[in-house]
């Protein structure tokens, strides 16, 4: 029988898979590629990869939470939320040659970057009961604040599809090609009727990255952004859309503020509903004053 030559051996390139704060579903969104996955591991020495294995690489030696490297290709999964956290994110971009991040925590900091929008001392005293116990930030951010970042994968899960695109854009030595248009695009390719138009139900279609299959509103149901920002959102259109299908202001917010909470493209929404806000404000006094 023969023995594994080890990594220093295999000509393969280094695959490594990292996880901060988040659910994991991304990680498995790579173990759910099953057929494809037995052949990506004929092309990829997987060195780093918990979910998968507490080993590194073919040694057979217990994995390090940061991992030896150095790794040809990370993907990271999960936002930043400790002081810890933010060291071991950049010892990870040290050793890896290429860093993808993957899912809507890691490139915009998740369900958990509420905390950004409140009071974070506030949450620890709510929910445990010894909160000095505990070592957070006040934030929750996306691995790009904190490091340089190569390319990134948005979804909350990722699409299985545009992972396996990822890493053979980079086993072949180019750029991920995945669509940078609205999930609008995609409803019109499968042949669904508009939830907006058809039913005035409120979607975010017009400004979310495609990359779902239009899930939701094949279903009747409108879009929830959770794949992210497309690459240009009209956000003023948006929200007028929304206005006008019956979402109050604060409910308008709270759907941008959901799985992309930290999306810097969502960040404008805010400031939008306070000019609008003020504009109607302003209307309804001249019309009063007209009217006197």
């Amino acid at each position: 029988m023969t023995s594994d030559p080890g990594p220093a051996a295999d000509p393969r390139p280094s695959l490594a898979v990292w996880k901060f704060a988040s659910c994991d579903g991304c990680q498995l969104t790579l173990l759910d590629c099953e057929d494809e996955l037995l052949a990506l591991a004929e092309r990829v020495r997987i060195d780093h990869f918990l979910e998968f294995s507490s080993a590194e690489g073919g040694t057979g030696e217990r994995a390090r939470l940061e991992g030896h490297g150095p790794y040809d290709l990370s993907l990271v999964e999960g936002s930043i939320s400790t002081a810890e956290d933010a060291e071991r994110i950049r010892q990870v971009r040290r050793m890896s040659r290429h860093l993808v991040t993957i899912g809507a925590c890691a490139t915009a900091g998740g369900v958990q970057a509420l905390r950004n929008f409140a009071d974070a001392d506030a949450f620890l005293a709510a929910v445990y009961a010894r909160p000095d116990y505990i070592s957070t930030l006040a934030t929750s951010t996306a691995i790009a604040q904190h490091v340089t970042v190569d390319f990134e994968l948005r979804g909350c899960p990722i699409d299985r599809g545009q992972l396996l695109e990822v890493l053979t854009a980079y086993l072949a030595g180019r750029r991920p090609q995945t669509p940078g248009h609205s999930v609008c695009h995609e409803c019109k390719r499968r042949g669904t009727t508009c939830v907006t138009v058809a039913h005035g139900t409120p979607c975010l279609g017009p400004v979310t990255h495609a990359g779902c299959g239009a899930v939701c509103p094949a279903y009747g149901r409108g879009c929830y952004g959770c794949f992210g920002p497309a690459d240009t959102p009209n956000l003023r259109a948006m929200v007028e859309e929304l206005r006008r299908d019956g979402m109050s202001e604060r409910d308008i917010e709270r759907v941008f503020r959901t799985f992309n909470a930290a999306a810097t493209a969502f960040v404008p929404v805010s400031d939008l509903l306070t000019r609008t806000r003020r504009h109607a404000r302003s209307a309804a006094e001249a019309a009063r004053g007209g009217s006197s």
